[in-house]
C-alpha cells in the first residue's frame, strides 16, 4: 500500500469511527443508536464499554502493520500490541453479552459470530507472538484487524446496500417506506461487511504466499 493510500485509509477509518461513537460521548442513554433492553439495567454501560474498548483496539491496531514502525520502535510495537489484545478481549466478551440483548435474532447471531471470530483470531495472534512464531503471528493479527474493521466497513457499505436493495425492488420503497428499508439493511450490513472483510484478507494472504 502506498503512503498516500495509507493516509487516506486512516483518515476514512478515523472519520467513520468518530461519527459512530459521537452519540455515546455524552453518556446519555437517550442518544443510543442501539435499542436498549429495559429488563437489562446495565445494557447501556456494557454497550458504551464495548464501544470504548473497540475504539482503543481500532486506533492501537493502526500502528501495528507499519513495517518501519515495528523495526524502529519494537518496544512500542509490543506495548501497543498488548493494549490491542487486552482491549479486544474485553470488548469481545462484552460483545458476547450484548448479542443476547440484540433487537432481533439476525442481529444477535451477527454480533455473536463477530465477537467469537474477533476473540479467536486475536488470541491466535497473541499465542503465536508468545511462541516467537512471528510469521503466523502477523497472519492472525491481520485477520484479527480485518474483524476489527467490521465496525467501520459495516457503516461504509450501508449506501451500497441501499442501492442494491432498491435495485432488487425495482427502485421502489417497500410498504413500510424508508424506515423498513433501513431496518432490513441494518439487519444484514454486519454480515455483509464481515464476509467482505474476510474474503479480502484471505485473498491478500494468499497473494502474499505466491
Amino acid at each position: 500500500m502506498s503512503k498516500k493510500l495509507g493516509i487516506i485509509s486512516i483518515i476514512i477509518i478515523m472519520a467513520v469511527a468518530i461519527v459512530a461513537i459521537f452519540p455515546y460521548v455524552t453518556l446519555n442513554p437517550a442518544n443510543s443508536r442501539v435499542t436498549l433492553d429495559v429488563n437489562f439495567p446495565l445494557h447501556y454501560i456494557v454497550l458504551t464499554s464495548h464501544i470504548s474498548f473497540a475504539l482503543v483496539a481500532l486506533v492501537s491496531g493502526l500502528f501495528q502493520f507499519h513495517a518501519r514502525f515495528r523495526t524502529n520502535y519494537p518496544a512500542w510495537h509490543r506495548a501497543l500490541g498488548r493494549i490491542y489484545v487486552f482491549s479486544i478481549m474485553l470488548s469481545g466478551c462484552l460483545g458476547l453479552v450484548l448479542s443476547f440483548y440484540a433487537e432481533n435474532f439476525t442481529k444477535a447471531m451477527a454480533f455473536l459470530v463477530l465477537s467469537v471470530l474477533w476473540l479467536i483470531t486475536t488470541w491466535n495472534g497473541f499465542r503465536f507472538a508468545v511462541k516467537g512464531q512471528l510469521a503466523q503471528h502477523r497472519i492472525w493479527m491481520i485477520r484479527s484487524y480485518a474483524v476489527t474493521l467490521v465496525a467501520v466497513s459495516a457503516r461504509i457499505i450501508v449506501p451500497i446496500c441501499i442501492l442494491l436493495y432498491l435495485a432488487m425492488h425495482g427502485f421502489h420503497l417497500p410498504e413500510g417506506g424508508r424506515e423498513q428499508m433501513v431496518a432490513e439493511i441494518l439487519n444484514i450490513n454486519v454480515w455483509f461487511s464481515l464476509i467482505i472483510n474476510l474474503v479480502v484478507v484471505e485473498w491478500y494472504l494468499l497473494r502474499r504466499k505466491k
